[in-house]
């Protein structure tokens, strides 16, 4: 099973870092990742294999929302379930 990251906000040093950490604490593997700085403005989408979660999917994205807020960003976890769903019409 795969998810999908994205992250948007105010570019600042160790954005990477901090999210990666965050996944490498529930177990969740990055596969993929891709991100810009327009301006000053930084976005990364990051493709992660959740199939050998330590935790339960809500507590990854309740994490991963929670170091958003605590560094100024938005961050949105979407299961690839849910994405498929959204782009099958």
């Amino acid at each position: 099973m795969k998810a999908v990251v994205t992250v948007i906000g105010k570019d600042t040093v160790g954005i990477l870092a901090k999210v990666s950490a965050e996944c490498a604490a529930h177990n969740a593997n990055i596969i993929d990742v891709t991100q810009s700085v327009m301006r000053d403005m930084f976005t990364m989408i990051m493709l992660i294999d959740i199939s050998d979660l330590s935790s339960d999917f809500s507590s990854l994205d309740a994490a991963l929302q929670k170091l958003g807020d605590e560094i100024g960003m938005k961050v949105h976890v979407m299961h690839e379930d849910i994405f498929n769903s959204m782009h099958r019409i």
